[in-house]
């Protein structure tokens, strides 16, 4: 087995090995549940890898199911793109999607089972009210004055809320617990609220809505969850999940297991702000190559297997840490220098004028698409007189450190031949707006006859043939590694995250799929983007050759 094969382990895993062991259970059985409220980002390809990993390697079973418990805030386009998220990562769930709606008749008759135990009640008391009453961490809660109502009143008034005769915020249906928990979610937490709103799976059936710490534990017990995986913030809620499940009729008992969320610097991962991204403007939108969404890393050019790799690496313990952007980014590098086609393109060009090659003359060079893997095959280049190079690739005057292109000596043109600057043009700037070279005709392909030495190689496209391209240069979304500290986190945003250039690239280019990305050699890693049409391409950079960040750090 090599070694990228292994199976990994973590404190998850290991209990997962007991209960077997055990006897426990004969079959492993999670389950992924995200609300359909947003997109999901990278620390929800933690989960997913989690989750559906866990599935994959005890040949178990691993349910997608949409905690849809709050309309308002949900809608189907959120759903579509979950499911589409999960497929991408290369994960399929069990059977159907499911959707916590599926058992709000099994929840609502639960509830009243509360009811007729004796352990929950309506209460009519204001928002404001129930927040006094609810204590602090170092003070006791009191009980409300609807608390001792009768099990028959109660019955009654919970049908009523069902039936559409209460408004909204006018009564809640709370758990009947304990006020004095040093546990603020034990405190008598509301478990049904009255909402008229449309739900995108059941319609206008209902206008009462279970709460999502109810609802959560019940679905799954009804889908005979084995292991259910949540992230530290969970941990208090567990007693309250447990509570539920040992006071109603239901045969199976889930137990839950904490793990620590994801931070990852230079971003935000709360939807809560991620929403004010989008909804305030700062981004394109939940796929803008900027967010930390899943939408975004792939429109940004990150492959699959480089997100799983890097939920591998990370691994799974119970203690929060901040999670260096570079590893990401080195995961999608060594994915894309493996396997990403090779393509020239310039982003910041200056002609480039080879007197001496004929003028009308268009040549067709072979170049490999991969450096390391001939099966990848080559392509066709086309090579004329007049040449687009990038500004920076040439000087006047340079020490020996500079390997490119300097007037008065040679460099390789990729793929191509040997030129050598002769002079230049200049605009009133005093800007160099062209270059006039010589080539050596034999230099197609090995090096000089005479065995003069050319060390510099620098890239090119044909000013006559190459394409029109957008170049969309993004960079990390915030200035600061932990912006969610900081009083206002959008005042961190970087304000050259996004940088837009009018570059030119090879032709070949034109058949690149959307998605596709490739590297720009010398420049970066690029992925054409879905906004591109055949008159003007669209590239967006996923990451470049190397780390800049960490020189900056240092």
């Amino acid at each position: 087995m090599a070694e990228t094969d292994i199976r990994p382990t973590n404190f998850i895993r290991q209990i997962i090995d007991k209960d077997l062991q055990a006897g426990l259970h004969k079959q492993i059985h999670t389950r992924f549940p995200p609300e359909p409220n947003g997109y999901l980002h990278i620390g929800h390809a933690k989960s997913i890898c989690l989750n559906f990993g866990i599935a994959q390697d005890y040949q178990g079973t691993c349910n997608l199911r949409f905690d849809d418990t709050n309309p308002d805030k949900e809608d189907i386009d959120y759903v579509n793109s979950i499911k589409n998220d999960v497929h991408w990562l290369g994960f399929e769930w069990e059977g159907d999607a499911r959707y916590s709606s599926n058992y709000f008749d099994q929840l609502h008759a639960y509830a009243t089972e509360l009811i007729e135990k004796g352990l929950a009640y309506v209460d009519f008391s204001t928002q404001e009210a129930m927040r006094e009453m609810r204590g602090t961490l170092t003070q006791p809660g009191q009980n409300s004055p609807y608390r001792d109502t009768s099990v028959e009143q109660n019955l009654e008034e919970f049908s009523k809320m069902t039936a559409g005769e209460y408004a909204e915020g006018q009564c809640v249906l709370r758990a009947k617990i304990d006020m004095t928990s040093a546990f603020m979610c034990m405190r008598d937490p509301v478990i049904y609220r009255v909402k008229f709103a449309h739900h995108h799976q059941t319609g206008d059936k209902w206008c009462v809505y279970p709460m999502y710490d109810f609802t959560h534990c019940i679905s799954d017990a009804i889908e005979g969850i084995t292991h259910s995986l949540c992230t530290l913030e969970f941990q208090d809620n567990r007693r309250l999940y447990d509570w539920v499940i040992d006071n109603i009729d239901i045969q199976s008992q889930p137990r839950q297991y904490e793990f620590s969320r994801l931070n990852l610097e230079f971003t935000v991962l709360s939807k809560r702000k991620l929403i004010q991204l989008v909804e305030e403007e700062h981004v394109s939108g939940w796929d803008d190559p900027r967010m930390p969404t899943i939408a975004g890393l792939r429109r940004r050019g990150y492959t699959a297997d480089s997100v799983r790799e890097f939920c591998k690496r990370i691994g799974v313990t119970k203690m929060d840490n901040m999670v260096e952007m570079g590893m990401l980014e080195a995961c999608i590098r060594d994915d894309l220098n493996e396997n990403a086609n090779r393509a020239m393109a310039v982003l910041s060009p200056v002609k480039v004028v080879i007197e001496n090659y004929p003028e009308d003359q268009v040549e067709q060079l072979s170049a490999a698409n991969h450096p390391n893997d001939e099966s990848k095959g080559t392509r066709s280049i086309p090579f004329t007189q007049e040449v687009l190079i990038e500004a920076d690739d040439f000087r006047e005057q340079a020490n020996k450190k500079f390997k490119r292109l300097v007037l008065g000596k040679e460099v390789r043109l990729r793929n191509a031949y040997v030129i050598k600057a002769e002079r230049v043009e200049k605009n009133e700037e005093g800007e160099v707006t062209t270059i006039f070279c010589s080539y050596d005709p034999d230099t197609l392909g090995k090096d000089p006859a005479d065995g003069r030495k050319v060390k510099g190689v620098i890239h090119w496209v044909s000013a006559s043939k190459a394409l029109p391209a957008e170049i969309r240069l993004y960079d990390r979304l915030f200035t600061t590694p932990n912006p969610a500290a900081e009083e206002n986190f959008v005042d961190c945003i970087n304000p050259d995250s996004l940088v837009v250039k009018n570059g030119w690239v090879e032709p070949s280019l034109l058949e690149a799929e959307i998605n596709q990305t490739v590297q720009f050699e010398r420049t970066g890693y690029f992925c054409k983007d879905k906004d591109s049409t055949e008159s003007k391409l669209v590239f967006n950079r996923t990451v470049g050759l190397r780390d800049t960040w960490a020189k900056i750090g240092d």
